[in-house]
């Protein structure tokens, strides 16, 4: 019996599964039996898990999920560049971006010229929250929401997630319906639109189950065949662009004109700097030493140059709609399905062939947005963070699968109503990174006691003197004691972290302890960002002019109001969090 006993013991270790040992215990002959089967399910079942687990590994599927990439973990600079800069092209040169300026003859009644000033003007001030929240990537070597961490906390961080989570979802929600809709298009209602809709999800899970590495590889290769067929559409339907000057809107009360400028502009404002909750992302393969100057720039030009080529199209598109009947007709019939089958129509079957390549930025699009969402999810809990990021893909795509079908007869309604919602949170969150990063990790360091606990007690001067020991528990290429002496361990944690500071703090101009990314008794408690992401609130409640509701201040600009609540939000968090954030440091040194 104890020689049985000692192989089943034996063998529950092998597979990984610990026991205690008075499991073991000498029983009578029902009891040992029962263990046995019972100890046999469990072993069964947990070599299963690990057999499944083994195989997805084997794909070269991502597993760390939340983690921060270590330094010495990561690609080249130059490889990096190229992979980032397809992957902007494909993301941003899509339908996604395109489907929002539609919005502005169609909904906002704005002539041509309207469109493309308020547009353009907004949707660059977008790329450049964007820009400014990339940054954030090579440094850290992590995801942009565990960086808010540093912001909002180990606990209030899981509300900004989950807000991150719905504004993602929501983009996906939004280009599963356009791909259902060009599909009844091109077929005549053959293809209904759900078989689009569930078409589109599908591809899109195949590629976001994987791991960056394949994310950023395949929306390269998708943005060449993209952006040709745009070309090509441009080429389509440059014979009706001579009615882009026939719609008019001079009877159109000013007030209310001004009202329908401000809320196209805040639309297409939020349809480059929504990237900010996840552009950083895409830069934890980069080399810790990257210059944040040149992450800004790829970052701005990657997204502002695609979104322009594609918002021109769409706005020339939609402006021509505007007059021209048999475009509006496909329009009001299929969408933005329809209208790009009506600019690809004079070609016949090579433009319907167009038609189904443009699927494939829609596809790139929900890939960046169900792989980014899996990540916001693992934050919610530690357990949560246990469980694979795929696991997670699985479970974002089945969510806005089921809210595409739903929605799938409501897609200017969503469009219109929904985007500016994301652009609110993000103009906040955006604001507070701002003044966290330019005014106390700038000019305050020395209160950030429990992020860095020897600021105050050495200078760079003595860290030199350090390293320059010849001291032989001193290993001077990393700053490591190797003696276990209570005087030298104190040594040693002072050359650590001073060595970290001067390391990365100093020469890259970082002003982050990147290491303590997970340790909730060294983050903020996030006080600060907490209560002003609430005032902002306030900021947003007066001035968002929305179908569901006007606030006060939107309402002084025409009959449907002027939404200028991003702006207030912004304002309204900018001015609130420096002395509250003062106070936090001051009161708990992080």
């Amino acid at each position: 019996m104890i020689e049985k006993q000692l192989e089943i013991t034996k063998e529950i270790r092998f597979s990984g599964i610990d026991q205690p040992c008075d499991s073991f215990e000498e029983e009578d002959d029902n009891n040992s039996s029962n263990n046995r089967n019972d100890n046999s399910y469990l072993e069964h079942a947990f070599n299963k898990v690990k057999l499944l687990s083994d195989k997805i590994d084997g794909l070269g599927v991502e597993t760390t999920g939340i983690d921060r990439i270590s330094p010495y973990e990561r690609g080249t600079k130059t490889k990096q560049f190229l992979h980032v800069a397809g992957y902007w092209l494909s993301a941003t040169g899509s339908l996604s971006s395109m489907s929002s300026f539609l919005l502005g003859p169609l909904l906002f009644e704005l002539t041509f010229k309207q469109t493309m000033c308020s547009g353009m003007i907004s949707m660059v001030i977008g790329c450049l929250v964007a820009a400014y929240c990339s940054i954030m990537g090579p440094q850290s070597g992590c995801r942009q929401m565990v960086t808010a961490r540093y912001l909002f906390g180990w606990w209030f961080v899981k509300f900004v997630a989950l807000v991150a989570i719905i504004g993602v979802m929501g983009w996906s929600v939004v280009n599963s319906v356009v791909g259902g809709e060009m599909l009844a298009s091109i077929s005549n209602d053959k293809v209904p639109s759900w078989v689009g809709i569930v078409i589109v999800t599908a591809c899109s899970f195949l590629v976001a189950v994987f791991g960056i590495k394949q994310v950023l590889r395949v929306e390269t290769f998708l943005s060449i065949p993209v952006l040709t067929c745009f070309t090509l559409l441009y080429i389509s339907s440059s014979d009706k662009y001579h009615m882009l000057s026939d719609f008019q809107n001079a009877t159109l009360n000013k007030d209310t004109l001004k009202g329908n400028w401000l809320s196209f502009f805040s639309l297409c404002y939020s349809i480059t700097a929504t990237w900010g909750s996840i552009t950083a992302d895409y830069y934890i393969l980069f080399p810790e030493d990257t210059l944040k100057f040149q992450v800004f720039v790829l970052t701005f030009f990657g997204t502002a140059v695609p979104t322009l080529f594609v918002g021109t199209l769409g706005v020339c598109l939609a402006t021509v709609a505007a007059t021209y009947e048999p475009w509006d007709d496909s329009y009001k019939k299929y969408g933005m399905g329809g209208l790009l089958h009506s600019g690809f129509k004079r070609w016949n079957g090579f433009g319907k062939f167009c038609v189904v390549v443009l699927i494939l930025s829609l596809v790139s699009n929900n890939i960046i947005n169900t792989y980014s969402a899996a990540f916001s999810v693992q934050l919610s809990s530690v357990r949560a963070a246990k469980v694979p990021r795929w696991f997670w893909s699985i479970c974002c795509t089945v969510v806005y699968l089921v809210c595409a079908l739903v929605g799938r007869d409501h897609f200017s309604t969503i469009l219109g109503n929904f985007l500016p919602m994301i652009g609110y949170w993000i103009s906040m969150y955006f604001i507070l990174l701002l003044e966290e990063n330019e005014i106390f990790r700038r000019y305050f360091l020395h209160l950030y006691t429990k992020e860095f606990p020897d600021y105050k007690k050495t200078d760079s001067s003595s860290v030199t003197d350090i390293e320059d020991s010849e001291d032989p528990h001193v290993s001077q290429s990393s700053g490591i004691m190797v003696n276990n002496s209570s005087q030298v361990i104190e040594k040693r944690e002072v050359i650590t972290n001073i060595h970290a500071l001067k390391r990365k703090h100093i020469s890259t101009k970082n002003r982050y302890n990147w290491d303590k990314w997970d340790d909730a008794e060294v983050l903020t408690h996030g006080y600060a960002a907490t209560l002003s992401f609430i005032v902002g609130i306030a900021g947003v409640v007066i001035g968002m002019a929305q179908a569901y509701w006007i606030g006060p201040v939107a309402a002084k600009f025409g009959e449907f109001g002027g939404d200028i609540a991003m702006w207030l939000s912004m304002g309204f968090s900018g001015v609130v969090y420096p002395p509250l954030r003062y106070w936090e440091l001051r009161r708990y040194g992080r």
